[in-house]
Parts: C-alpha cells; structure tokens; sequence
C-alpha cells in the first residue's frame, strides 16, 4: 500500500510547468522570426542591429533620441550609436535637431531606410500567413494572451516601452463592460473591440505612470 504522502508516479510527471511550456515556445517562434529577418538583411548587407534599428524607425513620423533606441535594443548607448552611424553612413537614417528640444539630436528613417524597411518587413510574410491562417477567435485570444503576457513582463521592469494601445493617454479601460468592444480610444472617440487592439501605434501618446499601469491592470 503506497504511504499517504507519497503520490503515484504518472506518464506526465516529467512535464515541464506550462508557463515554462510557454515561454519555450515563445522563445522557438522568436528564433524562426529573427532567422527570417536576418536573411533579408544579410542580403542587403546589414547586420543584425542595425535591421533592429530600420524596424523600430518604420512608420514614425517624429524623430527618436539615441538613448530610446538603445532602451530598446537592450545595448548601451556607445553600442546603439556605432549602429546609427553606419545607418547614416548608408544613406538609410539621418539625424537632425529633435522637435521638442532644439538642443538635443534626434533619428529619422531616410526615403531609401524607409523603403529598406517596408521590404525587411514584408520577409516575414510567412509568419503572418501563418498567424492569419488562426480561426478568428484564436487569433483574438492569442493577442489578449500576448498582451497579459506583457503586462506581467513589465511588472519586472525588463520589457522595454511600447506605442501600446494600453499605454496610451487616449486608452479608456472597461469603458463598456461586457460588451463586444469594451474598451473606449478617446482620439477617435469611439469604441475599441479587443481585436483592435495595438502593440505599435503610430498615434500614440504616452499615458502619464499611474494611469499607464491602471490601465495594464485593469486589462489584466
């Protein structure tokens, strides 16, 4: 007779936590994205910052300072700026005085870094087909996943900031529980359906810190 302490071995006892479950296969869908990125731009001679630079330049239309891009990049400053040099250098990024502060330097995508990075984007069709390919409503539950998933990454203070929906000082949470679209974008003054939501949006503007995590929370 087995000891009232002792649990019966199972065929899935040697089963990993599915939140470790999750974050390796998260981590196996990173490494096939950045694979395909990176074969773009080895083929127009970039290397693997400097096509991270092009990515997070597109589809801003106000310049970003030095220190932003190295937030983001997870690198120090030195490191960012000997990527951004190449970049200008190449004709792909200019730099000019930054809008709100004369005084200080800010980062811009050229005409040719804009097309560049149109076309470094489009080598990851494969992975939007695939993602496309999703019934609907998984698709949806896979981004409110994705976002839950980054709201608690951020708690850490790893996670770098976003032109996120959820960041953004036109975001009202839960304006209209229960409902199909029960979130509220005070920019467009409509209502905002779960599918709508953004991680990148070029009309963002950052919410002050209190309302920024209430809104994370609240979404939790």
């Amino acid at each position: 007779m087995l000891s009232m302490d002792i649990k019966p071995e199972t065929p899935w006892d040697g089963t990993p936590d599915i939140s470790a479950r999750i974050v390796v296969a998260i981590t196996r869908v990173s490494s096939v994205l950045r694979a395909g990125m990176w074969e773009f731009a080895t083929a127009q001679n970039l290397n693997p910052a400097q096509a991270d630079i092009l990515q997070l330049l597109r589809g801003r239309t106000h310049g970003v300072r030095l220190s932003w891009l190295a937030t983001q990049l997870s690198v120090s400053p030195a490191s960012a700026s000997d990527s951004v040099t190449a970049l200008v250098s190449k004709g792909l990024v200019r730099k000019d005085r930054a809008e709100d502060d004369r005084r200080a330097s800010a980062l811009w995508l050229t005409e040719q870094g804009r097309a560049l990075a149109e076309r470094q984007a489009g080598a990851l069709g494969f992975a939007d087909d695939a993602a496309a390919a999703l019934d609907r409503q998984v698709q949806e539950n896979l981004l409110v996943g994705l976002f839950k998933l980054i709201g608690e990454l951020q708690k850490s203070e790893r996670f770098p900031a976003l032109r996120a929906c959820l960041s953004c000082r036109y975001f009202e949470a839960n304006a209209f529980p229960g409902s199909p679209a029960p979130h509220h974008c005070a920019l467009v003054k409509a209502p905002l359906p779960i599918a709508f939501l953004r991680i990148d949006c070029a009309e963002q503007e950052p919410a002050d810190p209190v309302t920024e995590r209430r809104n994370w929370a609240a979404f939790a």
